[in-house]
């Protein structure tokens, strides 16, 4: 069943037994976000704070994403590889032979037809409700500060729209966005996102396509290179690009299935409404915005429209981030508001990011599920993976292969880093097919057991996440793959290779029952 918009989803949250309605009073400013990390490490429920202070009648969701259940809720699934499953048969569907096979694959197509959203009018729009072209504060939303030294009050949940100037293909992205004042904030996109390679496109354009324009990339990308770069640009190319706009639309407190479409790493021709129809199974209602040439789901309780100047970088952090650690200050774009609508008495959607686990481990765990069908159209010998919480995401890929051939286990390490966001994995460790990744004491056992670190051990160069603060470089440095599987003759092992202890099947079933008796399995 899709949710038209949070509240249907707060609704059916609240009806499952998931949602807490907290009526004291709670500042925004640290004591909500530590509320919600004691919620989420105790496997607590959603929380919708009502009395937030110094905000009369204003609203906050929290933790909405997290646990496994609520996960599967907002995605409509009894099971995270249900997605995983119908992504699959989406992106690689049975190939037709004949002319049957050709008129089989014709629903397919039409169900997948029904899925692409659809724009509607404003009187059918709740984000509509109040329409504000001046006078507006985006500080009037109780925009959260989620750790001591964060630089500011930060949107941490918002669903950033940018459009390729090229192709005219939409992105939904989710960057943080520290706010500076109430008419304008950073835009933490890295450099190798989705909206700054839009932004890129519009910079090529502004500057007349002239070679003299990659002088000025750093400003789409954030950094303190941006400063020493831009010096060296000859003036007439400043000149040219001087004023120019990439226009931007955000959207704050989506149905779920949306939010997390702005996190699912989907192919570049895909938009990511596409996937929110998918996943809902129904189109999203889009709107167009007031200033800008964009749309924003139309039932959204926020919505935020306006634009980020090429050649404008701000300071934007430090930031609480999902490794555990503060990300530092650094230069980062910057998004000026021109209009902001909303639901009357909107719903302001929040989460906090920290040591894991955290919310977005439930959110990653699920992304896990659905980028394995998209793994395995590179990598078919791939069997499972598991992202564990703790290597937040991007330091840490376990991975289990079929393994048919000498090597293969290095082959599927360079192609994971070949993969889209899978290129800044730190670490990856591969195994054989018969060992469960999600069982991290066999991984370990494994691991431990089956490698010569000096030839199992293979280390690379190449690009990784911002947020790495071990780097050599920014956004640069070294990874690791370490190859656990078994070793073959043809790999120059020429020992004999030990079973596991593994008890046979009859005895299992014989001592089943005496075993339930006793309390144990």
């Amino acid at each position: 069943m899709a949710f038209r918009d949070l509240r249907d989803w707060i609704k059916a949250l609240e009806q499952a037994g998931e949602l807490v309605r907290i009526r004291e009073q709670v500042d925004p400013i640290l004591d909500m976000a530590e509320i919600a990390d004691r919620a989420v490490k105790s496997d607590g429920p959603a929380l919708l704070f009502e009395n937030v202070k110094g905000y009369s009648g204003s609203r906050v969701l929290m933790n909405q994403f997290g646990s496994e259940r609520r996960m599967m809720m907002a995605l409509g699934v009894n099971s995270l590889d249900e997605v995983a499953g119908r992504i699959e048969e989406l992106l690689h569907p049975p190939m037709p032979g004949g002319l049957m096979d050709k008129l089989k694959m014709l629903p397919k197509l039409a169900e997948v037809g029904r899925f692409f959203p659809k724009v509607v009018s404003n009187k059918d729009a709740s984000c509509k409700e109040v329409i504000r072209r001046e006078n507006f504060d985006v500080l009037e939303f109780p925009v959260l500060k989620t750790w001591p030294q964060d630089g500011g009050r930060f949107i941490t949940l918002p669903l950033v729209t940018t459009k390729d100037p090229k192709s005219g293909k939409r992105n939904l992205g989710m960057y943080r966005m520290q706010v500076y004042d109430g008419q304008t904030t950073g835009m933490h996109w890295q450099r190798q996102k989705n909206a700054a390679e839009h932004l890129r496109e519009v910079l090529r354009e502004a500057a007349g396509n002239s070679t003299d324009a990659v002088n000025v990339m750093a400003l789409t990308q954030g950094g303190t290179a941006a400063a020493a770069d831009i010096s060296s640009v000859p003036q007439q190319v400043l000149t040219k690009i001087r004023g120019s706009r990439m226009e931007v639309a955000v959207a704050i407190g989506a149905d779920p299935a949306t939010t997390f479409a702005a996190i699912v790493p989907a192919p570049p021709e895909v938009e990511e409404y596409l996937i929110s129809g998918f996943l809902r199974q129904q189109p999203l209602e889009l709107v167009k915005c007031e200033t800008v040439d964009l749309e924003v789901p139309a039932h959204a309780e926020i919505a935020l429209e306006g634009y980020v100047d090429l050649t404008e970088l701000r300071t934007e952090g430090p930031f609480g981030d999902h490794t555990g650690f503060y990300t530092m200050k650094d230069e980062y774009p910057v998004f000026h508001i021109t209009c902001i609508t909303h639901r009357r008495d909107p719903v302001y959607a929040a989460t906090i990011v920290g040591k894991p686990p955290m919310e977005d481990a439930w959110m990653g765990k699920a992304v896990e599920r659905i980028f394995l069908p998209l793994m395995k159209l590179t990598c078919p010998e791939i069997v499972d993976v598991n992202l564990p919480p703790e290597g937040v995401f991007h330091n840490l890929m376990i991975v289990s292969i079929k393994k048919s051939y000498a090597g293969q286990a290095r082959k599927v390490m360079n192609a994971i880093w070949s993969m889209g966001q899978a290129m800044f994995t730190k670490i990856v460790i591969v195994v054989d097919e018969d060992c469960d990744v999600q069982d991290l004491a066999e991984v370990t056992l494994r691991v431990t057991n089956n490698i010569d670190p000096e030839r199992d051990i293979q280390f690379t160069l190449g690009p990784l996440d911002s947020l790495d603060h071990a780097s050599r470089l920014p956004n640069y440095g070294s990874k690791m793959g370490i190859d656990a599987t078994r070793k073959w003759a043809a790999e120059g092992f020429t020992r004999e290779w030990p079973e596991m202890l593994e008890m046979p099947s009859e005895v299992k079933a014989r001592v089943d029952s005496l075993c339930r008796k006793l309390g144990f399995n």
